[in-house]
């Protein structure tokens, strides 16, 4: 019976990954809005009724691919963030923030119909369950670990600029909920440099930076450095001797 179970474990595993590649195939060439369980099961041979039992509703195929997407650049982070040792000095923390940023981009410019699934414009009539919520977190929580090790290693400049009350205290909400331990001025300008990353990404992908910006490569690399210095890994003059 364990040989017989494992067998149709794996053959339900191969039959849903089809049906997922065919639905990705969807998104590129219709978009999201447009996905189909009928064209699917058309394309792979299927009867509906027999691709209904691995996906019951439109719906929770698009949740399954958005959870693969959140999940596949999450990976491309953390690979990125686990191939440089804890930072010692504040040009490697600053070293390690870009090269996240960069795998992020990376597997943003390789998929970008899957980038638009889960950064692009919503999806008419869908709504994200919770299963998304940890997946979607992965690139941030990735960017979080760069600031925390830096600043337990004394890495990182505190931003001299005063934030209002109400950022304050949405800081130190966040903060709890994340059992991070940094100042909520670290964390506040984290959130705006988490979301000014994916500005650059949507930028590029969206196609906004077309015959406005051409060295793409290099305009990056500077604008994540930038970012870096705005949470305060600001590498100038840190790590001399007696800094």
């Amino acid at each position: 019976m364990t040989v017989i179970r494992g067998a149709r474990e794996r053959a339900r595993s191969e039959i849903t990954e089809a049906i997922k590649a065919e639905a990705r195939k969807q998104l590129a060439a219709e978009g999201a809005a447009k996905l189909s369980l009928r064209a699917v099961a058309r394309e792979l041979g299927m009867a509906s009724s027999a691709l209904y039992r691995y996906f019951p509703s439109r719906d929770e195929l698009l949740t399954a691919l958005i959870v693969d997407a959140y999940d596949a650049v999450g990976q491309a982070a953390e690979q990125a963030r686990d191939a440089r040792p804890a930072p010692s000095t504040t040009e490697q923390a600053v070293s390690r923030w870009c090269a996240i940023c960069t795998a992020v981009r990376d597997w943003a410019l390789a998929h970008p119909h899957e980038y638009a699934l889960i950064y692009g414009s919503p999806v008419p009539g869908y709504h994200a369950p919770r299963t998304t919520t940890e997946p979607a977190a992965r690139v941030a929580l990735t960017l979080i670990g760069v600031l925390r090790d830096a600043y337990a290693a004394g890495l990182v400049t505190e931003p001299a600029e005063p934030l209002p009350e109400s950022v304050v205290a949405d800081a130190l909400s966040l903060g709890a909920q994340l059992g991070v331990e940094l100042p909520p001025t670290v964390v506040a300008r984290l959130v705006g440099a988490w979301a000014q990353l994916f500005g650059l990404l949507s930028f590029e992908i969206f196609g906004q930076f077309n015959r406005v910006i051409e060295a793409r490569n290099a305009f990056f690399e500077q604008a994540v450095r930038q970012l870096a210095q705005s949470v305060g890994l600001n590498a100038a003059g840190r790590d001399a001797p007696g800094a």
